[in-house]
């Protein structure tokens, strides 16, 4: 990238200044150094003009052929890394320009006839979220695959629940497997809708008001895959809520992944030893040799709060803007970018890391006989002998007390001696303070009865095949992107 300072002749559209751009103006006013990230969709979404500009009589048929030539060489340069981009051409689309004015000189000032950089920017960034939501959907997708096969795997596992962070009742390992799977297909539903609500097309909408000359809107958005056009030509140009919308929904997976990252830290720490996480995912000590950190666990909690932040970020620089286009809109793509490319590495590691991950059977077990997990189910069995639940609540609550002043357990004791304790038949106690029992009797819709775990995580692989098939469907190349390719003459 070139940082020399511009001097007037060089302006793309300086034909009324004298004056070279002061050199702070022309770093701030740069935006190059990021939104070249949507070099691919700015030619894409050129082409679509160019061709709705000649088939509506506006653009010469030879000068669209040597646009399209043209714009395929630009690309093909940017791929393969010898583009020179250029401070002082502003942005991705003056860069683009201007590069294809280098090669085919002057039909490429026709390139731009009914369009401004505002709707230019506009519909870039809808093809540039459009492709990323499916590329995020299908990330969530897998992981939702990878929590519903290490659940079905491990359906029969008990293991305790906690509330506040205290053993609370059983569950097994599949049920918290799955329910954090329930929340990556939340995510995915809220990117989904997402993906519905952007898929319209704001080319033609011009600085804010469209433009005079005949153009085809129907058409730009058909050869873009849009499903209809902007209804408005201010919104069209001054919406971002498709950028907030996107960004919240990363905001809240990034939040969902950090619950995953921060019951990994905690279940792989020898005070749990629940589950060990494989080498690749954890890194050694600079100082004490025995040390293996969870640092991948630890890093899906930390990322959560810059994702959260990118959001915070762009909600801060729209929250005052009057219509239209106002230049502050240039800060909606570094936040962009990054809390997409955050959200989609933590997606993949997460994936990765849970499917090599290894849960350990004896300590689950012994976890299991701490903590008074089944205090509920004894007052259950006692409701069911026709007590007050008050009453079986109390009776249940002075026995745990006073077996934690004895330093044992239930199943220390023994069903005999806790029915003698709270006055009821041996019967009565003996399935209540057996775990996989207890595990059985939650034979209920949303329950943790293993073979219900089990049926769930059959569903949930399904649920997450129908999303990556809805992901996959919106990454079919558009109509403009197949002429690019070279598939369609254009």
């Amino acid at each position: 990238m070139t940082d020399a300072v511009g001097k007037a002749p060089d302006r793309l559209w300086g034909g009324g200044y004298a004056e070279a751009t002061h050199p702070l103006v022309q770093k701030l006013n740069a935006s190059v150094g990021y939104d070249q990230a949507l070099a691919y969709d700015d030619i894409v979404g050129s082409i679509a003009h160019a061709t709705m500009l000649r088939d509506q009589g506006i653009l010469p048929a030879a000068d669209h052929a040597a646009i399209v030539a043209g714009l395929r060489t630009v690309w093909a340069d940017i791929q393969a890394g010898r583009f020179g981009w250029s401070v002082a051409r502003e942005d991705v689309h003056m860069n683009i320009e201007a590069a294809l004015r280098d090669r085919i000189g002057e039909p490429a000032g026709r390139l731009h006839t009914a369009r401004s950089r505002n709707d230019q920017v506009a519909v870039d960034e809808r093809l540039w979220l459009r492709r990323t939501l499916a590329q995020m959907a299908g990330y969530i997708a897998r992981l939702a695959s990878v929590l519903a096969e290490t659940a079905r795997a491990h359906a029969h596992w008990p293991m305790p629940g906690y509330t506040h962070l205290q053993r609370a009742q059983p569950v097994t390992v599949g049920h918290l497997l799955l329910a954090h799977a329930e929340a990556q297909l939340r995510d995915a539903g809220r990117v989904l809708d997402c993906l519905e609500r952007l898929n319209v097309s704001p080319l033609g909408s011009g600085a804010l008001a469209g433009t005079t000359l005949p153009i085809d809107r129907d058409k730009t958005a058909s050869l873009l895959g849009f499903s209809g056009t902007t209804r408005n030509s201010l919104d069209a140009v001054a919406d971002r809520d498709h950028l907030v919308e996107a960004m919240a929904a990363a905001a809240l997976g990034a939040v969902h992944l950090s619950r995953i990252g921060e019951e990994l830290c905690l279940f792989a720490s020898a005070e749990f030893g629940f589950v060990r996480l494989p080498d690749a995912f954890t890194t050694g000590s600079s100082l004490m040799p025995q040390k293996k950190n969870p640092d991948m666990a630890e890093l899906l909690r930390g990322k959560s709060g810059r994702v959260i932040g990118d959001l915070v970020t762009l909600l801060v620089a729209l929250k005052g803007l009057p219509l239209a286009y106002n230049k502050d809109m240039q800060e909606d793509k570094e936040p962009l970018f990054d809390a997409l490319q955050t959200w989609g590495d933590c997606l993949q590691v997460t994936a990765d890391m849970l499917a090599a991950a290894q849960w350990q059977k004896k300590a689950l077990l012994a976890a299991l006989d701490k903590g008074f997990l089944l205090a509920t189910d004894l007052a259950d069995e006692l409701v069911r002998a026709a007590m007050p639940f008050r009453t079986a609540h109390e009776k249940v609550a002075a026995l745990v007390a006073e077996l934690v002043a004895q330093n044992t357990t239930f199943g220390k004791l023994g069903a005999a001696r806790v029915a003698e304790k709270l006055g009821v038949d041996k019967a009565v106690v003996a399935g209540a303070i057996d775990v996989r029992k207890a595990l059985r009797r939650r034979d209920m819709a949303g329950a943790p009865h293993p073979g219900r775990v089990s049926r769930e995580a059959a569903a949930m692989a399904k649920r997450a095949a129908k999303v990556s098939a809805r992901a996959h469907a919106w990454l079919a190349p558009c109509a403009a992107e197949r002429v690019l390719a070279g598939e369609l003459g254009g």
